[in-house]
């Protein structure tokens, strides 16, 4: 039998309503870096760069790249012989915890957690306390991320009004406030009539939609990927059909619509071909995933005792892994996001069954990516580089680059540094890492975000200054 083809509604042309992307960003500020970093490995595919560089940076813009550069007066000069300098990492899926929860994180401990991973830029969830879905939210968390931001920062606004999945936001308003994007993370958007008419008002605003998808009447209170380790544990399993599911209608949905739609945190192969499905036929998708679903099973789960393993959507099977490594390589998944989802220990140390959903991961996303998966010959160095920046173009951000005449957000980084998750604490105010205690390769030394030294390395000393 023929597949019939979809009737499409011609789409009406795009009116978007708020500012441009870039201005939806804000943070404190600082002095404008005066740097001249030498014997650089500089790679950024964007720029065409893989080689030994110099690159000297003068108020804050990238001034010269190239070879025997001189320090002008008043500047730092940093030997990075042997280290590694990339464009700024850019993480569309941040938990920052603001308003609401500030005891797991603020826009403070959050920011200096992705400076310390190398980030440059991040977009935060809207699922705080109370959820942001007025304008006077927006504004209110922007004129705070201007206090306290170490970073570049914006903000997502919810697509239901509470997040309670009935009545839209005022979507065209959040935009103007200056909101991102659109999303209940934590929550899917259950009804299929009301996912339409987000659609309808996406592509008005101009803002994307991300997604967590996720069918309650199939996950049905489970708390691991439903297989043989939640049945030798006793636990209640957490079914892949109920993501790849409503990836699936919202897909159909979107394409119908002529709306677009970011997919977050994919986790198995149903998704993968819903997804890549979707991109053949020409709907306005992308997607992430996150390097713990890169990395890990639910055989890490072990006995169950460990809470920092609970996640959603849940670790899945070797067979899910490999296929999202793959999907990474072809492009059907476009990018890597941590889901920074940060956690009081009062909420983790409890029986699995009780523990709240969700891990850290800004401190550890290129190392985990890096140690696991680049240095075994997985993934190629560039291709993670390119996955972990490219979340800003998705988002219609300015995408970091180590180019003449840019704003300077890079970081430096020795990969042949080891370092033990959690050793040293967390720049973060939250500690439930699946990752702690686990010996990784590659350090962040320094991240320079917007033209600021945003975060050094405690062991990374200021060096000499040109006189």
């Amino acid at each position: 039998m023929t597949r019939p083809e979809l009737k499409l509604i011609e789409p009406l042309p795009p009116e978007p309503t708020g500012p441009p992307a870039e201005q939806c960003l804000s943070f404190r500020g600082g002095r404008p870096a005066e740097l001249l970093i030498t014997g650089a490995h500089v790679i950024d595919p964007n720029a065409g760069h893989d080689g030994v560089l110099d690159v000297l940076v003068r108020g804050g813009e990238i001034a010269e790249i190239g070879s025997g550069l001189k320090a002008p007066e008043g500047a730092e000069t940093i030997d990075a012989s042997g280290k590694h300098l990339f464009p700024g990492f850019v993480d569309p899926h941040v938990h920052l915890r603001t308003p609401g929860f500030e005891y797991k994180e603020n826009l403070e401990s959050g920011t200096r957690s992705a400076a310390a991973g190398g980030f440059t830029a991040i977009i935060a969830m809207a699922n705080t306390n109370p959820p942001v879905d007025s304008p006077g939210a927006i504004q209110s968390l922007r004129m705070r991320a201007q206090e306290d931001a170490h970073i570049p920062v914006a903000f997502s606004a919810t697509v239901t009004k509470g997040m309670k999945g009935k009545q839209l936001s005022e979507m065209a308003e959040l935009a103007e406030a200056g909101a991102i994007c659109f999303t209940d993370d934590g929550l899917p958007i259950v009804d299929a009539g009301l996912m339409r008419q987000a659609l309808q008002y996406q592509r008005l605003s101009g803002r994307p939609l991300a997604l967590h998808q996720e069918d309650p009447a199939l996950t049905r209170g489970g708390v691991m990927h439903e297989g043989r380790v939640s049945a030798e544990l006793g636990l209640a399993g957490y079914p892949p059909v109920s993501e790849s599911t409503y990836i699936a209608r919202d897909a159909l949905l979107a394409e119908y619509e002529g709306g677009r739609i970011h997919v977050q945190h994919l986790s198995c192969i149903g998704s993968i071909e819903a997804v890549a499905a979707a991109k053949e036929r020409g709907v306005q998708i992308t997607t992430e995933v996150t390097p713990h679903h890169l990395t890990l099973t639910d055989e890490a789960i072990g006995d169950g005792t460990d809470a920092n393993f609970k996640m959603n959507p849940p670790l899945r099977t070797e067979e899910d892994r490999q296929a999202l490594i793959a999907a990474l390589k072809s492009g059907v998944v476009d990018i890597i996001a941590t889901d920074h989802a940060p956690h009081a220990a009062h909420e983790k140390e409890v029986p699995f069954e009780l523990a709240a959903m969700g891990v850290t991961g800004l401190e550890t996303s290129f190392p985990v990516v890096y140690t696991d998966l680049v240095k075994t010959g997985v993934l190629d160095l560039s291709l993670v580089i390119d996955r972990l920046t490219k979340g800003a173009a998705l988002f219609e951000l300015p995408t970091p680059t180590v180019a003449k005449g840019a704003p300077a957000n890079f970081n430096l980084i020795d990969l042949d540094a080891t370092w033990v998750v959690g050793e040293e604490g967390y720049a973060s105010r939250s500690s439930n890492s699946c990752f702690a205690g686990r010996e990784l390769s590659g350090r962040v030394l320094m991240t320079v975000a917007a033209g600021v030294v945003a975060f050094r390395a405690r062991s990374f000393a200021m060096q000499e200054v040109g006189a």
